[in-house]
């Protein structure tokens, strides 16, 4: 799959995710193409359907020159804001060892030292080659995407993502260099209802890793996402299928929340928002976080 170079019109976006203000998307698609991405969407203004979802990336490659004129007119008092790479796309995607986007604009964040928390999202351990830029930082953490300790699950669900067992030894690395990280077990597998003894072994992983704090998301099953989802558990046993139909439901993630919260005192972990998040409920959390203390 060769990638499309395209220019940009803007790049710094203002973030609809809660705690992130603004957000940086250098790339549009993603060729890690899991199965469950909520960003399957993305490709709509390219005429990309959802079905095609892993199979394209449009490279914006003017990113890191509008990433310093942005920043150069960004007030100051607007620079104290959290900068997210990224939210549609993985920043550390194979694509970036040619493309050197996301060291570019992180060049350009350090260069002004931009004051702000920087986070950064990813599956990838190509995030370890810019540990030179993220501990430059004022404020950076890494979060990394880690949906199961199951390596096998992993190439279910994350086709051509890194393997989960890659992506802990990546939280090993960052951990070891200084740079603050956090696990990002999004989505919540709904499955893990009926077999809660796999979350309880992805988190025994996390804490090994070093992991003190996870964010949390419940899956999101629009209809788009489970048009993909449902060819990938065509095959699967009555139980885990079920567990997909299910999770739908309040009910469902009700019952996963207990689960979490226990295993969570188990491993001594921090559940970050205070809660697993529900994609439906963001407009509440966002309010609940700009709230007075």
């Amino acid at each position: 799959m060769e990638p499309v170079e395209i220019e940009a019109k803007t790049l710094i976006q203002k973030s609809k995710t809660p705690s992130n203000d603004y957000v940086i998307n250098s790339y549009t698609g993603c060729v890690l193409g899991c199965a469950y991405c909520f960003a399957s969407f993305a490709g709509r203004q390219f005429g990309r359907s959802v079905t095609e979802w892993g199979d394209y990336l449009y490279v914006k490659k003017n990113a890191v020159e509008l990433a310093r004129a942005e920043l150069a007119r960004m007030p100051e008092h607007k620079r104290h804001g959290t900068m997210l790479l990224s939210s549609v796309t993985d920043p550390y995607q194979g694509h970036e060892t040619t493309y050197r986007l996301t060291r570019g604009i992180l060049r350009e964040l350090t260069a002004i030292e931009y004051p702000g928390q920087v986070r950064v999202l990813t599956k990838s351990p190509v995030v370890t080659r810019d540990i030179d830029l993220l501990t430059s930082l004022p404020r950076a953490e890494v979060g990394m995407t880690v949906t199961t300790a199951d390596d096998q699950l992993s190439r279910w669900l994350e086709v051509r993502a890194p393997l989960a067992s890659r992506r802990l030894r990546t939280l090993v690395e960052l951990r070891e260099a200084g740079i603050p990280t956090f696990a990002f077990v999004g989505p919540l597998l709904p499955h893990f209802a009926a077999r809660p003894e796999l979350l309880d072994h992805l988190f025994g992983q996390l804490a090994d890793a070093g992991v003190t704090e996870v964010f949390m998301e419940h899956i999101n099953l629009k209809r788009y996402i489970r048009e993909r989802m449902d060819q990938v558990l065509a095959g699967e046993p009555d139980e885990v299928r079920e567990a997909y139909v299910q999770a739908r439901t309040k009910e469902h993630r009700e019952q996963l929340d207990v689960i979490v919260a226990g295993l969570l005192t188990r491993h001594g972990l921090r559940l970050r928002f205070d809660e697993v998040v529900h994609h439906d409920d963001n407009d509440a959390l966002r309010r609940r976080l700009a709230g007075p203390a």
